[in-house]
């Protein structure tokens, strides 16, 4: 299974709802346009709400593995440094 962090997703795999591919006329043209803005528009945002999910996440984990460092950095105490 792979790990949902990693996962590529390939949004050509996608179905797309457009309207007519051949308008016959300016209001199909527009209808069509239209709604190939907004698809866009939602997959921009799609893709915008996940990056900044992963953004977050990663600025949690920087923060845990912060965390971890200095918890061993105490449990290993002071060190001396030869000269």
């Amino acid at each position: 299974m792979a790990d949902p962090r990693t996962e590529v997703r390939n949004d050509a795999d996608l179905p797309v709802a457009v309207a007519a591919p051949d308008p016959k006329n300016v209001q199909e043209l527009t209808k069509y346009v239209t709604v190939l803005l907004q698809q866009m528009q939602e997959r921009f945002q799609t893709m915008s709400d996940q990056i900044i999910s992963r953004i977050d996440e990663m600025g949690t984990r920087i923060d845990d593995l912060e965390r971890n460092i200095a918890d061993l950095m105490t449990q290993a105490g002071p060190e001396e440094v030869d000269k």
